[in-house]
């Protein structure tokens, strides 16, 4: 695995572009032979790097750009720091249904970005912060990132302040406290409600309303 992926990097905007192509069925030679050329820097000799610089783009095959494509994600590691962050999702997910909110949440990297982070969906739209595939390196790192993204978009989806603190009844928020993706209250006495995961059905949501 190279450590290639940088916030911002070329190598984390070529991969992130070959994965959506790749989910999209149109994945085109550029971000390919782009994010070989990167690896090919550190290791010019690993087959599929090989292969993508000594063959002329025009010869390869959609077929062959596809699986090119999938092992340059596994090759540097793409895929382990892309499920790593979908795991978190989904257990991020686990409060918000705990809440007793329904909504669906995804990992998407929309097609308006072209920076390479990925966003959270929530029933069909995305938004909030954006959250680097890096984040992915350190389980307890993307679970505090991606909850802060999940709660900005469950707050939009439900106009209210998601989730509450079962005692104080004051929104908490996503912290790494030695080791442990949490949620904190930052009431009088800053605490832990509980670690993220692990929300019950007493952080039901405080609701807002639109102002007109």
């Amino acid at each position: 695995m190279y450590s290639i992926y940088q916030d911002g990097s070329d190598a984390g905007r070529f991969a992130a572009q070959i994965y959506r192509g790749l989910r999209e069925g149109d994945l085109g030679t550029e971000p390919v032979v782009e994010l070989a050329c990167l690896i090919g820097e550190l290791d010019s000799g690993c087959p599929p790097v090989r292969e993508i610089l000594e063959r002329p783009a025009a010869e390869l095959t959609p077929e062959e750009v596809a699986q090119l494509g999938r092992d340059l994600l596994t090759l540097t590691g793409f895929d382990r720091l892309w499920a790593t962050l979908e795991t978190a999702v989904k257990v991020v997910e686990g409060d918000v249904r705990a809440s007793g909110i329904d909504a669906v949440l995804d990992l998407t990297i929309p097609d308006w970005d072209d920076s390479g982070c990925a966003r959270v969906g929530c029933c069909g739209g995305c938004g909030g912060p954006h959250v680097w595939p890096s984040s992915g390196r350190d389980a307890g790192v993307a679970l505090v990132e991606i909850a802060d993204a999940v709660q900005d978009v469950v707050m939009e989806h439900i106009w209210g302040v998601w989730p509450t603190c079962p005692e104080h009844r004051l929104g908490l928020h996503a912290a790494l406290v030695e080791g442990t993706a949490v949620w904190q209250c930052a009431g009088t006495v800053p605490h832990t409600a509980a670690a993220i995961g692990d929300l019950g059905p007493s952080s039901r949501p405080r609701h807002s309303h639109r102002s007109n």
